[in-house]
């Protein structure tokens, strides 16, 4: 019997049910030999994924051969100093993931999404983390875009949650200490929500009587996730008094709206401070502005030069906005290396598109860093028959010692990461 099947039938989170009651096993002995399997190899504590609206050219992104001995590729070159950090994936996409721009919503859900299709989606991967984890910070998550409220990540019932887009809102949100009159507002606004669900769940458990076995089930686990809520709005209510931390790093003065490299540098140093921090653990950076007029030798919007067609200027105004990209991630990485959190923090740049020319979803962009993996390799599947990219979004959730089995289309752990 392998760890991972003796973990899920031993759960930590194992109920006895029985007479309307729902009790918690102790820690078993039988238990210790999964968990501490779990404990010892555990590293990660913290997810970052930062998310492209218009992709990565690939013929600059993707290095010439595989494995350790790879050939840098253009855009790479420049980061080196950091090769044995990330990971280059190249080959990989989402299963049934199309619709070219309209695929932005399954950057971190996977979810299958058809051209012209309204399928619901599925939870992100960011808040499936969060859902678990979230409660041990301030802010469970946080999700952000550099240009519009649009966002990939999703609850769980499919819903697109809101991005901050305000790196000034977002400075005083973290570490600007809140008046007490604000600060009780919170606490009522928390207490309020708690009761409304005291009351429809006094409500639900009258109805509970009258349903079939099946329905009882559905509205046992939706007792579950009430409770869980609860749970979390308990803990923001006890953070609403206590201070925010003081840093150092000052709130930025003046957004540059024609740089959408510096606007990116200036979200990022913001997160590194709120992990630094330890604010929040789970984050979301979607990249989305369209001015770049303001990096030196750019004349065109970001848009139209990610529709190249191949022509030579565009690319070669397109470069200097992507490595610009590049660079900037990768001195993100270099801050949470030299403040020893690189090794707790898996790191994701990639994309919904991997042709942006062409609106295509395959071969997505993919580097992957930091959370104790050992990296320095590049992962080079089929160009034409992609690699189930959900396999790494197992494979990062398993890392923080999370049971879970599968991930929106994965068919395993990713090969050749572990």
């Amino acid at each position: 019997m392998s760890t991972f099947t003796f973990q899920k039938q031993l759960s930590r989170r194992a109920m006895l049910r029985g007479a309307g009651l729902s009790l918690g096993l102790p820690m078993l002995e039988a238990m210790t030999p999964a968990f501490a399997a779990v404990q010892e190899s555990q590293k990660a504590k913290r997810f970052v994924g930062v998310s492209l609206a218009l992709g990565l050219h690939n013929p600059n992104l993707v290095p010439e051969g595989s494995g350790r001995n790879y050939k840098p590729s253009r855009y790479l070159a420049g980061i080196q100093d950091l090769r044995e950090d990330f990971t280059v994936v190249s080959g990989s996409s989402h299963p049934g993931v199309t619709g070219g721009h309209t695929a932005e919503g399954s950057i971190f859900s996977a979810c299958p999404n058809a051209r012209g299709s309204t399928t619901r989606n599925t939870i992100s991967l960011d808040q499936l983390m969060a859902k678990h984890l979230g409660h041990e910070t301030r802010f469970p998550s946080l999700v952000l875009n550099t240009n519009s409220q649009t966002s990939p990540s999703y609850t769980e019932n499919g819903s697109m949650i809101p991005a901050e887009n305000s790196a000034m809102k977002l400075f005083t949100r973290l570490f600007v200490n809140d008046t007490p009159a604000e600060q009780e507002r919170q606490a009522e606004l928390i207490r309020s929500g708690r009761s409304v669900m005291d009351v429809v769940g006094a409500e639900a458990k009258s109805l509970q009587r009258e349903l079939g076995a099946g329905d009882r089930d559905k509205l046992d686990a939706w007792f579950t996730s009430v409770r869980e809520l609860e749970q979390r709005l308990a803990a923001n209510e006890s953070w609403t008094h206590k201070p925010k931390p003081k840093v150092a790093l000052k709130p930025p003065a003046q957004i540059p709206r024609d740089n959408e490299v510096a606007v990116e540098r200036i979200f990022l140093d913001i997160i590194h401070m709120a992990l630094v921090t330890d604010s929040t653990r789970f984050i979301t950076l979607h990249i989305t502005g369209n001015n770049v007029q303001g990096i030196e030798g750019v004349d065109e919007a970001y848009h139209n030069l990610s529709h190249h067609g191949m022509d030579e200027e565009k690319l070669a105004q397109l470069a200097l906005v992507e490595q610009g990209v590049i660079n900037e991630w990768a001195g993100f990485l270099r801050k949470l290396k030299s403040d020893s959190l690189l090794d707790e923090t898996m790191v994701l740049l990639t994309s919904n598109l991997g042709n942006a020319s062409a609106h295509d979803n395959k071969n997505m962009p993919v580097l992957f860093a930091g959370g104790g993996f050992k990296h320095g390799h590049h992962l080079a599947f089929d160009q034409k028959d992609n690699y189930p990219l959900p396999n790494l979004y197992l494979t990062a959730i398993q890392k923080l010692g999370l049971e879970q089995e599968s991930f929106a289309t994965s068919s395993n752990v990713m090969t050749g990461l572990l």
